[in-house]
């Protein structure tokens, strides 16, 4: 991110994963019947979703929270999932300090409940949801995404929740609304590192209206059949796919419906390398690095090479049309 310290993703050494074994038996019997042509294309598809979401082991440290099959268009990834122990110890958590061990080791003061979350601005319907209410709004799904850091790695994740535009048709947003803006807790007494001069506190992110009402934008309550770690946003936060990570906002306890583009986090921190819309885009360089490759945690030893950096992060045919048109190298 702009601070260029040791706890930089591109200094820091990565740890090492291999292949669960039921994934990677999963993934073998799945490559055996399209290979024998036992199944069709599309319905070999489906058997390896509902394999790999099956095969992703229970890490059993937290409360289990259940997601079922989701029908959304590129909700489950055929790749492997990165290992739990790298996505909880391996965190950008900036009110729990800079380094990527920092929200593991910190987040434990973090208090997740009771929690509540306010929507408020231009909607017929404001309200304030207890946790319990958000996750009981709408059935919990699983979602098996890519995650692409602005740094440089990547991972994928399988998520729980359910698609924000859920919530939207609840709280009906006016005509006026344009954008939707996610503010994060920021309380001192529980955020160690919120008041530090990194960035603007709270943290703040936002999205377009038609960006927040795809699909594929995620209200996320877990990970891996559990509800969601401390250091990974608890006790809700959004996913988006498409996007770098860091507009994914964490522990949110607002969202506010506007007319004008919010100023986010990041982009007020460095408007010149962090714009607004950060979507995943290998043709668009960070001004002090490329974006073109990236390195999956897990998957990079001393002499890996590195993976192509897919447009959109693989999920161009999902939202591409969301920005068809649009400078993409001025609407960075």
């Amino acid at each position: 991110m702009l601070i260029k310290t040791n706890a930089s993703g591109f200094n820091h050494p990565v740890p090492s994963e291999i292949t669960p074994q039921g994934i990677y038996q999963s993934r073998r019997e799945l490559i055996k019947l399209m290979a024998t042509g036992a199944a069709g294309a599309a319905l070999a598809g489906w058997a390896g979703r509902e394999a790999l979401a099956q095969a992703v082991p229970k890490p059993g440290k937290l409360a289990p929270l259940a997601g079922g099959k989701s029908a959304v268009v590129g909700a489950v990834v055929m790749e492997k999932v990165t290992d739990y122990k790298d996505v909880t110890t391996y965190n950008n958590f900036y009110e729990f300090g800079t380094d990527k061990a920092d929200p593991a080791k910190n987040a434990h003061t973090l208090v997740t409940k009771p929690w509540s979350v306010a929507v408020e601005g231009l909607v017929k319907e404001p309200k304030t949801y207890t946790l319990e209410d958000l996750i009981r709004l709408s059935p919990q799904e699983e979602r098996i995404y890519r995650l692409r850091c602005v740094e440089g790695w990547s991972m994928v994740i399988p998520w729980v929740g359910y698609s924000l535009s859920e919530l939207i048709r609840k709280v009906e947003p006016l005509g006026s609304a344009k954008y939707v803006e996610f503010i994060s807790q920021a309380d001192p007494k529980t955020m160690p590192f919120v008041g530090s001069r990194v960035l603007d506190w709270p943290y703040v992110e936002a999205l377009r209206m038609d960006e927040a009402m795809h699909p594929l934008a995620l209200l996320t309550f877990g990970m891996y059949g559990e509800v969601l770690p401390n250091q990974n946003g608890a006790p809700v936060r959004m996913v988006l796919p498409w996007k770098y990570g860091f507009k994914s906002g964490k522990s949110i306890v607002k969202i506010r419906f506007t007319d004008k583009e919010p100023r986010t986090a990041w982009n007020k921190a460095a408007a010149q390398e962090y714009g607004f819309y950060s979507n995943v885009n290998p043709n668009v360089d960070h001004p002090r690095w490329s974006q073109a490759t990236e390195r999956r945690i897990g998957e990079d030893g001393l002499f890996a090479k590195k993976r192509k950096t897919l447009m959109f992060n693989g999920y161009e045919a999902q939202v591409g049309q969301l920005y068809a048109g649009m400078d993409l190298k001025k609407f960075f």
